[in-house]
């Protein structure tokens, strides 16, 4: 049975009938806004709903995956597990055709609406073990992005990941590649505290999921056990940052990430998760031992010849007429090159004018002691790029970090006054470039170049304020470079309180015209509002607890109380808030003191017995630093709670049971002094 929503054919030949798996309520959601928004539009549908399925299944930003991949309009993509269509429009607008599998109808309904303009696109719906034997075997790509996971769903038996690629591998042509892109088991992410993204466990797969399930995720070298057994050839292994679902930057073997550039790393927009440590300085550490390929939070394994692409950096989280890629690979001669791609027709203009940029930098600095990296546009039919040489060098944010880890300030402020006479150099001229940030300038010995100049301007900007928004943006970006003494950069500048309050809005109004005022995906993970805990501060209130929470007791044998005879009962607290204990007393004992805690509280007594008959709250049984309220209920605004049993006032034996049961609630002092005057 074949179906058209648009231009989009859908085929339920082999449909079962009913979706077997379903993210609830919320696709419906999801299908209101495919049916009744334009794609420009999803952006504010995301931001207003604040819902974790909206995000995932349908913000652009999930196409950066295959966006950077070099298919042509000669190529055939198979997508298995298309979903709700989050990469099926980037595939469309770069290959000849796109033939999509996925089992649900309702996210193959969402898919077609979203791009219901795309005539290249068959979407077969059904059981890919049903779908599959009518399928070609000459895709050029097929597409595996978030599902080799779930082979043993797919397949099943008893080696249902190797049985699932070699039944794809069968589809592809003698020269097409296979894209997986698939979740590291032993991502950093996993040891860091955040839980594994299909069963939602904490350390799951780095238990080797000993308990149990149908989704596996797998290390480098578990893929390719899985590679050669199947008989792939050759494989290259790609590192989605942060990881493969909202990828930014693409690492691969040739361009691994160097220290201090792995900063975004708060990746909980689905769950809760835990901070066990600072994800940033490990993988410092891990980028410096050439260990990122162990530790990436997600792979893109490419089966088949690899592509000329070393690096990619997305920009597509800004307002659309500022969104590029920026792309390291090598040109038809076989150099390597910088090329920034415009993502989209309205981003044109913005890298047109990157090579009119470096013609007026050029021009400025031509005498002075700034190298500018050559720029060229590069324009063929609807091809579009500024291509820049590669340079050597070191960033100068590295050595300036380095003067920091050792403590060199002297070195720092040594360099830091180079940056400003380099940059300073005839200021007077009307073309200045407002991001000179530190890691723009890469330092080759005496020669400095500026690598990226996509901010400039045909105007002089005050070099104090390049210099400040610099060190302004330095300091953001990591806090161990808070230890930097802002007021001496201030004061080499020449920067009063004031103009530096000045530049720092001069900053928050460049970035909200960088972003068309969207929220950031951190913004996003806040609005979602999947808390982030710190175990140490459990810690901390657990040590706090055990200090606190302890009962100790003082007996009166007719001299009165003292410190040195009264004991502490271990194991009086049950929990956090609850009391249960028995304790034996002697008969000659008066009055027995009963101190439920070290900190003002509220006391709520569930039991309180003298040889199984109940104690009285009353001043004719008790005595208190606190007061007495209704429902059995005590208030101590004191750090030295006491609550004293007048025994003598009881019938006694030769030994007596006292029997305790309380909730014990602290507050602050002045809580509870209130609740004093307030109620009793």
């Amino acid at each position: 049975m074949l179906n058209q929503i648009g231009k989009i054919k859908l085929d339920y030949s082999k449909y079962p009938g009913e979706d077997f798996y379903s993210d609830g309520a919320v696709e419906e959601e999801m299908l209101d806004i495919a049916k009744n928004l334009n794609p420009l539009e999803y952006q504010a549908a995301i931001e207003e709903r604040k819902s974790w399925p909206i995000l995932y299944h349908l913000s652009p930003l999930r196409e950066n995956i295959v966006d950077w991949i070099p298919m042509t309009k000669a190529d055939k993509v198979l997508e298995v597990g298309s979903g709700c269509g989050a990469i099926t429009g980037a595939l469309a607008r770069k290959a000849e055709s796109v033939t999509c599998v996925d089992l649900s109808s309702k996210r193959s309904t969402i898919n077609a609406y979203r791009h219901g303009d795309c005539e290249n696109v068959t979407i077969h719906v059904g059981n890919f073990k049903d779908i599959e034997p009518d399928l070609p075997k000459d895709f050029d790509y097929i597409c595996l992005i978030g599902v080799f996971e779930y082979g043993q769903g797919y397949i099943g038996g008893d080696t249902p990941y190797e049985d699932f690629l070699k039944i794809l591998m069968a589809h592809l042509s003698d020269k097409g590649r296979m894209i997986i892109a698939i979740e590291n088991k032993y991502g950093l992410k996993y040891f860091a505290g955040c839980r594994e993204d299909h069963v939602g466990k904490f350390f799951t797969g780095i238990e080797n999921y000993t308990t149990g399930g149908g989704v596996r995720t797998f290390s480098r070298q578990g893929l390719e056990r899985i590679f050669d057994a199947c008989g792939v050839k050759e494989s290259h292994f790609y590192y989605p940052y942060p990881d493969y679902k909202f990828m930014h930057t693409l690492y691969s073997d040739k361009h691994l990430p160097k220290k201090g550039e792995l900063t975004d790393n708060f990746r909980n927009f689905d769950r809760d998760r835990m901070l066990l440590f600072d994800e940033k300085n490990a993988y410092d550490g891990i980028s410096e031992d050439q260990l990122f390929s162990v530790f990436a939070n997600s792979y893109i394994a490419v089966l088949g010849k690899d592509f000329d692409v070393e690096y990619v950096k997305y920009s597509n989280d800004r307002a659309k007429e500022y969104r590029i890629r920026t792309q390291i690979g090598y040109n038809e001669e076989g150099k390597r090159v910088v090329r920034k791609y415009p993502m989209g027709p309205d981003a044109k203009e913005h890298v047109r004018g990157m090579e009119s940029a470096y013609q007026g930098l050029r021009e400025r600095y031509k005498e002075g002691k700034l190298s500018i990296n050559t720029c060229k546009l590069v324009e063929e039919g609807e091809d579009l790029y500024a291509e820049f040489e590669f340079v050597p060098g070191k960033p100068l944010q590295e050595l300036l970090d380095r003067c920091l880890e050792k403590k060199d300030m002297e070195k720092f402020h040594g360099y830091f006054k180079e940056y400003v006479e380099r940059i300073g150099f005839n200021r007077e001229y009307p073309v200045s470039d407002f991001d000179l940030i530190f890691a723009n300038i890469l330092v080759d010995e005496d020669t400095w170049t500026l690598i990226d100049y996509e901010w400039t301007f045909g105007k002089p900007i005050d070099t104090r304020e390049l210099a400040f928004r610099a060190v302004y943006c330095y300091i953001l970006e990591d806090e161990s470079r808070n230890q930097l003494e802002l007021d001496r950069i201030l004061d080499v500048l020449q920067i009063t309180q004031q103009d530096a309050e000045n530049f720092r809005e001069q900053e928050r109004d460049f970035q909200k015209m960088v972003t068309g005022k969207r929220l950031s995906m951190a913004q996003m993970r806040e609005a979602i509002g999947h808390p982030m805990t710190d175990p140490k501060q459990w810690l901390e209130k657990f040590r706090e607890n055990e200090r606190v929470n302890r009962v100790q007791i003082y007996e009166d044998r007719g001299n009165g109380y003292h410190e040195e005879e009264s004991y502490l009962v271990p194991d009086a607290y049950v929990d956090d808030h609850h009391i249960d204990m028995t304790l034996q007393v002697s008969s000659d004992v008066q009055k027995l003191r009963i101190d439920p805690a070290f900190d003002s509280c509220i006391v709520r007594v569930e039991e309180l017995t003298f040889n199984g008959k109940n104690i009285p709250l009353n001043l004719l049984h008790v005595r208190l630093n606190g007061k007495i309220g209704k429902g059995s209920t005590l208030v101590f605004p004191t750090a030295d709670p006491n609550l004293n049993l007048l025994l003598n006032k009881l019938p006694k034996e030769a030994v007596n049971t006292v029997t305790v049961k309380m909730e014990v609630s602290r507050v602050p002092v002045a809580t509870a002094q209130a609740m004093c005057k307030l109620f009793f």
